[in-house]
């Protein structure tokens, strides 16, 4: 960091995350970044990340089947509420909502507006991921599934309650980009911090129908950090809402 003349803060934002999270990475030689984190601070600060954190190809052997698999559910209805709340709650660095709609955790997390206003002001980093209530994606899948509560109201129902947070820094939502609509919609993916809820959607069941997993990060190759990329990749690629002239 010295020889880059990059100060934590300074790392921090060229990778995309908290100078707190920075801070950790030097004072905790056992924590291992995220892969996509590695690579954005090694080509930043012009080493190989190997480099930085040899420990991360070592726990590229220790991988196994079932790791990191905190609990499954054959429906997302079946996780209590109280999993969603208290993921929601303990999370302080990274909040990343991406169902598709996800208009259901208005109606199950209680005092979710408020819980979001405080941890945003907190410095925790919160991002929802939404398809385009407009898009043709959205309309096929209105199809299929076929009942009252349609895909895009259920998405304006969400757009209208962020509108509501408007007014607090941290807060940030996009639209899943076209190419990548179809995925976003076949997979919800919504991560606490080292923690994720996972549901991959079933052929004409609407999400609360669909199996859910509860993962945790237990090493840099695990389920974790499989669908945390992903998240990152559509993420990268999406439209910001406001951008999109949408809702």
């Amino acid at each position: 960091m010295e020889s880059a003349g990059l100060s934590p803060r300074k790392l921090a934002l060229r990778v995309g995350v908290s100078g707190k999270t920075v801070e950790r990475w030097i004072a905790d030689e056992e924590l291992i970044p995220h892969a996509r984190n590695r690579e954005d601070a090694s080509e930043a600060l012009g080493v190989e990340a190997e480099m930085l954190w040899p420990k991360a190809v070592k726990d590229r052997l220790k991988t196994g089947g079932g790791r990191g698999i905190v609990q499954s559910y054959p429906y997302r209805s079946a996780c209590p509420s109280t999993v969603w709340a208290d993921l929601i709650a303990d999370a302080t660095e990274d909040l990343f909502l991406g169902g598709y709609t996800s208009y259901f955790l208005w109606t199950q997390v209680p005092a979710l507006p408020e819980t979001l206003r405080r941890k945003a002001r907190s410095g925790c980093r919160i991002r929802f991921l939404l398809g385009d209530p407009e898009g043709a994606v959205t309309r096929q899948r209105e199809e299929i599934e076929d009942v009252a509560l349609t895909v895009s109201a259920r998405i304006r129902m969400t757009l209208k309650e962020l509108a509501k947070l408007s007014d607090v820094d941290g807060i940030e939502a996009r639209f899943s980009a076209p190419a990548d609509a179809t995925n976003h919609v076949s997979l919800s993916v919504f991560r606490f911090d080292d923690e994720a809820l996972v549901t991959p959607h079933l052929a004409r069941v609407v999400g609360h129908d669909s199996p859910l997993m509860h993962l945790r990060c237990d090493g840099d190759h695990g389920m974790f950090h499989r669908f945390a990329e992903h998240c990152e990749e559509l993420w990268k690629r999406g439209i910001p809402v406001g951008e999109a002239d949408r809702g």
